[in-house]
C-alpha cells in the first residue's frame, strides 16, 4: 500500500499563549485518533505550534483504507424459510436490508449471513472530516465568531494548508480553503510561503523567520537566557509555566538583557519578580545568594537592526510597574504592622464566622497551644498568630495578592520583630502546594497548623463541606498541609484536644454536634491517597486506621512498621491467625489468664511466649518503636500455629473456654498496640 507524508496547518490570529501548548497537543491527539478510527496506518507524528498556527505532520500516511469484509448476520434458518422451503418475510426483509437478492445470501450456517466486500476510501476523502472533528473537539472554553461568518473558533482563522505528498487535499475547514501557502513572520517575512511537500514545512517556515517547533523554540529560549544570565554573573529565574507562555508568544525568539535602577532593590524582591514575570513576561536574574540583580531578560519576537531601541522600550515599560511597587512598600511603612489589624476588624473572613481579625485572634490562641506541645516558643507563636493576617490590609498585598505572608515577613523585620515571628508570617501559608516547602521554624509550624485547623473547624462547622467538584476554601489542601507539617517535621501532636480547642473558640457560631469526629475523620482520610502514592497497600493504612491513632506522626510511624511487617515471612500466617482470633472473640475483650487452667502443652507454651513478649515489647512501646514491636511479635508464629493445631479453643468446659479466649485476647492486644494486622489477612 502506497503512503506519503501528510501536513495540516491552520493559520490564525494570535492564539492564547497560556493555552497554546494544550491546544497543540489536543489537535495532534485528535488527528491521531481520527486516523486510527478510520483504519489509516501511518508513521511518526510531529506536532507544531506557534502564536499564529497549529500544525501536524504525519509521516507515511496510507493513501487509502484497506479493503475489508463486513459480515452481517440475519435470522436463523428455521425462521427464514417455511417447511416447504419458501422464504419468509424475515428472509426477504434481510435481503432488502443488505441491498441484494435472496440468492446472494449465504445460508450454509445456522443463520442467514451476508458477506459484503467494502472498498477502502481514499485518504484524501477522509482527511477533511478528521481535521474538522479534531478542531471541533479542542478544549476551548469560549469560541468566537468573526465578521459575518457562522464558523466558531478560539481566534479568527486566516489560512489552511493541507497536503498529502505534493497534492493539496481539496476542502474547506473553518471558512478557509485548503492550499499549500502558509505565512511567514508578521514583520520579517509578511508574505505567503509555498510548501511543496510536508517534509519541507519546518525549513520553509524557518527561512521565513518562523520557528514552528514549540519544543525547539522553548529549548532555544532557555539556552539563550541561561547564556545571557551567565554573562551578567547571575542566574535566570525561569518558571516552567512562564517559559511555556513566552515560547507561545514569539515566532522568532531573540532574548535581550535589560536593566532597571538599583534603588528599586529596596522593595521586597518577590514583589519585583512578581510584577516582571506576571505583567511583562520577563525573566529575572539573581546572584549566587538568590538576591535579585537589577537586570532582566525580555524575549523579543523579532531580530531588530537596533536592539538598543527594543531594550530601551522594555526598560521604559517596566519602570512604572516597579515604581508602583516601591510606592506601596514605602506607604505601608508609615505605620507599624500591627496597626493594620484595625482595618481587618471590618473585613469579613466568612459571613457566619466573623472578621479576619477575629480569625487572627483564634489562630494566636491555637498557635500558642500548639507551640507548647511541640517544644516551640509559646509567646512568639501567640505574637505571630495575632500578626498573621496584618499584611492582608496593606497596599502591597492589595496590589500583589501573591505577596500575602511575604509582605508580612518583610514588614515584621522592619518592625524589629524576632526572626522566627517574621518567618512565621510567611510560613503560615506553607506548604503552598503538593510537595512544596514546609515551615522551617517551630513558630511557623505552630501558626501554619493553627490557621489550617481553624479554617477546617469553622467551615465544617457552618456546613460548607467540600464536594467532589468544589472545595472553595481549599479544605483538602489544608488537611494535607497539617499532615505534612506534623509528619515530615516529626512533630508529635494529638489532634483531638487541638480540634476541641478550635471548636470551643467558635462558641455558638458553629454547629458542634459530631463536628470533632467529622473533621478528625476528614483529616485522617487524606492519608489514604498519600500512602497509595507512596506505593503502600490500602490494607496497611486500614490496619492502622482501625486502632485510631490520634497523632499524624504516630499514625505514620505505625504505617511504616506495618509495611515492614508485611515483608516478613511470618506476616501472612500471623495476619491469618489474628483474623481467626478476631472472628472467635468478636468484640469481647477477655479477662485475665488463669495459669492453673492451662492444660495443653501448646497453650502453656503460648502463654509463656506471650508473657515474655509483653516484657520485651514494653520498652519498645515507650519509645514508639513500632517496627521493633512487630518484628518481635513475628517470633510468635510458631507457638501461635501450634496452639491452633493442638488446642480446642471452644472447649466444652466454660471456664477452660473463657481462659483460652483470654489467652487469645492477650495475643490480639499485643498486635493491636500497633495495628489490626487481621486486616492484612
Amino acid at each position: 500500500m502506497s503512503a506519503q507524508d501528510f501536513l495540516v496547518e491552520l493559520g490564525t490570529e494570535e492564539l492564547p499563549p497560556k493555552a497554546l501548548k494544550t491546544l497543540s497537543q489536543a489537535f495532534t491527539d485528535g488527528i491521531v485518533a481520527g486516523l486510527k478510527a478510520a483504519g489509516l496506518p501511518h508513521g511518526k507524528v510531529h506536532s507544531y505550534a506557534a502564536p499564529r498556527r497549529l500544525a501536524v505532520r504525519v509521516e507515511q500516511l496510507a493513501h487509502s483504507q484497506a479493503d475489508r469484509e463486513q459480515v452481517i448476520d440475519g435470522p436463523p434458518l428455521q425462521a427464514a424459510f417455511a417447511a416447504d422451503g419458501t422464504p419468509t418475510q424475515a428472509a426477504l426483509g434481510f435481503a432488502r436490508k443488505c441491498g441484494v437478492e435472496l440468492d446472494a445470501i449465504d445460508r450454509s450456517g445456522a443463520k442467514l449471513r451476508y458477506v459484503q466486500q467494502i472498498a477502502g476510501q481514499a485518504t484524501t476523502a477522509l482527511l477533511p472530516g478528521i481535521v474538522q472533528q479534531s478542531l471541533d473537539k479542542l478544549p476551548i472554553a469560549k469560541r468566537m465568531r468573526w465578521g459575518a461568518r457562522r464558523e466558531e473558533f478560539v481566534r479568527p482563522t486566516q489560512w489552511l494548508v493541507m497536503l498529502l505528498g505534493e497534492q493539496v487535499v481539496e476542502c474547506t475547514v473553518l471558512a478557509q480553503t485548503a492550499g499549500r501557502h502558509s505565512m511567514g513572520h508578521r514583520f520579517h517575512h509578511n508574505q505567503p510561503v509555498s510548501i511543496q511537500r510536508p517534509a519541507d514545512y519546518v525549513q520553509a517556515l524557518r527561512d521565513a523567520k518562523v520557528q514552528v517547533d514549540f519544543n525547539e523554540r522553548r529549548e532555544l529560549i532557555a539556552a539563550r537566557v541561561s547564556e545571557l544570565a551567565a554573562k551578567e554573573n547571575g542566574t535566570a529565574v525561569v518558571p516552567a509555566a512562564l517559559l511555556d507562555e513566552v515560547t507561545a508568544l514569539v515566532e522568532w525568539p531573540v532574548p535581550l538583557v535589560c536593566s532597571f535602577e538599583e534603588h528599586f532593590l529596596q522593595v521586597p524582591q518577590e514583589a519585583l519578580i512578581a510584577t516582571m514575570q506576571d505583567n511583562q513576561k520577563y525573566f529575572c536574574l539573581v546572584d549566587g545568594n538568590g538576591k535579585l540583580l537589577p537586570r532582566f531578560i525580555t524575549v523579543a519576537n523579532l531580530d531588530s537592526k537596533d536592539a538598543a531601541h527594543v531594550i530601551a522600550g522594555n526598560e521604559k515599560v517596566v519602570r512604572p510597574r516597579l515604581t508602583d511597587a516601591e510606592f506601596f512598600f514605602l506607604q505601608d511603612q508609615k505605620q507599624p504592622l500591627e496597626r493594620f489589624n484595625e482595618r481587618l476588624k471590618n473585613v469579613v473572613f466568612q459571613a457566619e464566622l466573623g472578621t479576619v481579625y477575629e480569625k487572627a485572634e483564634r489562630v494566636s490562641a491555637l498557635a500558642a497551644l500548639i507551640a507548647g506541645q511541640i517544644g516551640g516558643n509559646v509567646e512568639h507563636a501567640a505574637r505571630a498568630g495575632i500578626l498573621s493576617k496584618c499584611d492582608l490590609a496593606t497596599e502591597m498585598v492589595g496590589e500583589f495578592p501573591e505577596m500575602q505572608g511575604i509582605a508580612g515577613y518583610y514588614y515584621a523585620q522592619l518592625n524589629s520583630e524576632p526572626g522566627d515571628i517574621a518567618a512565621a508570617l510567611n510560613e503560615q501559608y506553607m506548604p503552598r502546594g503538593a510537595g512544596a516547602e514546609l515551615p522551617a521554624t517551630l513558630t511557623g509550624a505552630a501558626v501554619a497548623v493553627a490557621d489550617k485547623m481553624d479554617t477546617l473547624v469553622g467551615i465544617f462547622g457552618v456546613g460548607m463541606l467540600p464536594t467532589g467538584s468544589r472545595d472553595p476554601y481549599a479544605l483538602r489542601r489544608a488537611a494535607l498541609g497539617v499532615l505534612r507539617i506534623l509528619i515530615e517535621k516529626g512533630l508529635e501532636l494529638p489532634l483531638t484536644p487541638l480540634l476541641q480547642a478550635a471548636i470551643d473558640q467558635y462558641g455558638s457560631r458553629i454547629k458542634t454536634d459530631g463536628l470533632l469526629a467529622q473533621v478528625h475523620d476528614f483529616v485522617f482520610d487524606r492519608l489514604r491517597a498519600r500512602y497509595e502514592d507512596a506505593g503502600i497497600e490500602v490494607s496497611v493504612y486500614q490496619a492502622v486506621r482501625a486502632v485510631h491513632p490520634d497523632s499524624p506522626l504516630d499514625f505514620d510511624q505505625r504505617v511504616q512498621a506495618v509495611q515492614h511487617f508485611r515483608s516478613l515471612s511470618e506476616a501472612e500466617a500471623l495476619a491469618a491467625a489474628n483474623k481467626r482470633v478476631s472472628n472467635i472473640l468478636g468484640d469481647a475483650e477477655g479477662g485475665a489468664v488463669q495459669e492453673a487452667l492451662l492444660a495443653e502443652a501448646a497453650e502453656k507454651a503460648l502463654f509463656a511466649a506471650l508473657q515474655q513478649a509483653q516484657q520485651d515489647v514494653a520498652p519498645l512501646a515507650a519509645a514508639h518503636d513500632y517496627t521493633g514491636i512487630l518484628t518481635r511479635l513475628a517470633t510468635l508464629q510458631a507457638p501461635v500455629d501450634a496452639f491452633f493445631d493442638d488446642v480446642m479453643v471452644n472447649a466444652e468446659d466454660s471456664a477452660v473456654r473463657a481462659n483460652r479466649h483470654a489467652l487469645l485476647a492477650q495475643l490480639r492486644g499485643l498486635f493491636l498496640s500497633v495495628a489490626d494486622v487481621s486486616v492484612l489477612g
